[in-house]
């Protein structure tokens, strides 16, 4: 257990150190809030000793310096102003400098997801990513944001308020400092046990919004398979340790309030008993008294505060960790030093290559494959032999782990990811759209185009005739991965923006697999059309889409086991024409 609270507190210190150098850059805002914090506190704090005069310019009936009070009464209505405002510009002050820390942070978490390798992304689930940038950071802000607004205030207000009790009578104050680490050793104890209860409701709470996001991007499958109950039981598994991390976190961090709250009416009880005490032998004026009271009580209330922000505060390093942990992942190899990759001819080697998701289990193993400019080659086989895998290291999203691939006799690795995927098109068989105009989405990978070049690339995808049927035309909007399009129309989409774009290589997986026959007869026209001239990588499942191809690499178990054209390898007798009589057999 010592061991743990002893990670707990490195990972605190590691992550208030991370917090603070995002602070740094707006030292202005910290020392402006500090100052005018400082500005509250002796305002606030001023007012007491002036009602305590008060009260002594009440000596009894008809004994009442009116002038002098009046003077007291002005003095404290224009304090209370200046106060307001100073504390108006301060909470202000505070709310700039936490947003923009926030921003800071939610713009680096989100710019590092952008440069994470493609393996971070399919070994993590999307939900709990989304978590951790909106909500453990919206968590974060709130927590942030207290602190900046209590915190120092309520430390300055202690601070100030054993200053002004010191000039009052030192030995009373005496009391108050020796009464004082009571309410800091509570709010300790509670503070170590609320940090643990937070980081586990930060963590279930991602994987709530990953299952959530998992179920609704697939509730017609769940609902097909009648899974429902299934989720159910797994939602409620999740939610009922949320609903028990939430009431820990909440049951420590309310004990906090109530428990400060009682060292704090004992300090104020004994105040008042030795003010009382001190006013009876003419140690202090009934003015004083009054003055020490309120005092007194001001001096307690920031524990409060404090106690009820250390809670907060720990909610938000929780969440911060997580947010860190995100940016702390190793990003993609930087292209530094690497070319830019031009005037494309398409001429592809794979010199042994050797590629493993996983180390210890081979798969890919000594690829060789040679491809000349314009030349189309096919990749089949059976589920999971690596065609796709293929498809993920000649884009780089995966790099070989030996071996090296080449374009146009230059190393991949040594060329820039973009300018490498700019010379690629690929139309995938999951379709992906983005919320926006069709315009918009067949125009996304080059946004100049004019409308013309859009609407003749739909054209040449078949994809015009049902566009200009929507309500808005080109301009009509659809939802995140295409609303309420069918999966066939999306695909049409994908492929007009292959078709605007038109890059020297091409790579078609299962491309129009969800397209209906006589369309897909259209489209296999066009795509023909495209591919001539261009280096084309072909993945398809459905033989008789490949038969045209160049080469054909047939692939079992991450290896290559036959190549050659469609004639030649029905020719061998091998695993290919197994393969074709399969889909072609006469029952």
């Amino acid at each position: 257990m010592a061991k743990a609270n002893k990670l707990t507190k490195e990972e605190n210190k590691a992550t208030i150190k991370r917090i603070l150098s995002y602070i740094k850059q707006y030292a202005w805002g910290v020392a402006a809030s500090v100052v005018l914090a400082g500005v509250t506190v002796a305002l606030t704090l001023y007012v007491p000793i002036l009602t305590g005069r008060g009260v002594d310019l009440i000596l009894g009936p008809g004994k009442v310096d009116f002038a002098g009070l009046k003077t007291v009464l002005l003095t404290i209505a224009l304090i209370t102003l200046a106060t307001a405002a100073a504390q108006w510009l301060m909470n202000h002050i505070n709310n700039l400098v936490t947003y923009k820390v926030v921003k800071d942070i939610r713009t680096k978490a989100f710019n590092h997801l952008e440069v994470l390798p493609v393996s971070y992304l399919d070994s993590h689930p999307s939900g709990d990513i989304v978590s951790r940038i909106i909500t453990d950071i919206d968590q974060f802000s709130e927590g942030l944001l207290l602190g900046f607004t209590q915190l120092f205030t309520g430390i300055t207000t202690i601070l100030g308020t054993l200053l002004f009790m010191l000039s009052i009578h030192p030995l009373i104050t005496l009391v108050v400092v020796v009464l004082t680490p009571l309410s800091l050793v509570v709010a300790n104890f509670i503070a170590k046990r609320t940090y643990t209860m937070f980081r586990h409701q930060s963590e279930t709470r991602g994987q709530l919004t990953s299952l959530i996001d998992e179920m609704l991007g697939g509730l017609k499958v769940v609902k097909a398979f009648h899974y429902q109950d299934k989720a159910q039981e797994q939602f409620e598994e999740i939610n009922g340790r949320l609903a028990a991390y939430s009431l820990k976190a909440t049951f420590f961090s309310s004990v906090t309030n109530p428990a400060t709250r009682f060292v704090n009416s004992m300090v104020y009880a004994c105040v008042g008993a030795a003010s009382a005490f001190g006013a009876i032998r003419g140690f202090l004026t009934v003015g004083q008294l009054t003055s020490f009271l309120s005092y007194a009580n001001q001096y307690t209330k920031p524990f409060n505060e404090i106690s009820g922000v250390v809670t907060e505060l720990q909610n938000a390093l929780a969440s911060a960790a997580r947010v860190f942990e995100l940016i702390d992942q190793e990003p993609i190899t930087p292209d530094s030093g690497a070319k830019e990759l031009t005037q494309v001819q398409g001429a592809v080697k794979l010199e042994d290559v050797r590629f493993s998701y996983n180390p210890a289990v081979p798969f890919i193993e000594g690829m060789e494959l040679s491809v000349e400019p314009g030349q189309r080659v096919a990749i089949v086989g059976p589920t999971g032999c690596g065609k796709t895998t293929v498809i993920n290291l000649l884009m780089r999203f995966y790099d070989v782990n030996s071996g090296a691939i080449w374009v146009d006799g230059q190393n991949t690795r040594q060329v820039t990811r973009k300018s490498l995927r700019q010379n690629f098109g690929m139309v995938l068989q999951d379709t992906w759209l983005k919320a926006g105009t069709i315009a918009e989405n067949i125009a996304y990978g080059k946004p100049q185009a004019t409308q013309e070049e859009i609407e003749e690339a739909a054209k040449k995808a078949h994809a015009h005739s049902f566009i200009k049927r929507m309500p808005q035309g080109y301009q009509t909007v659809i939802g995140e991965d295409g609303g309420s399009l069918s999966q066939g129309q999306k695909q049409l989409l994908c492929i007009a923006r292959v078709m605007l774009c038109l890059p020297p290589m091409l790579i078609l997986d299962e491309a129009t697999s969800s397209i209906d026959t006589r369309t897909e007869l259209r489209i296999q026209e066009a795509f023909a059309d495209m591919m001539k001239g261009r280096t084309s990588f072909i993945v398809a499942h459905r033989l008789s889409t490949i038969q045209e191809a160049d080469v054909i690499l047939v692939m079992k178990e991450g290896h290559v086991v036959e190549k050659g054209t469609h004639q030649q390898l029905l020719a061998q007798g091998g695993f290919y024409a197994q393969l074709y009589n399969s889909q072609f057999a006469v029952s």
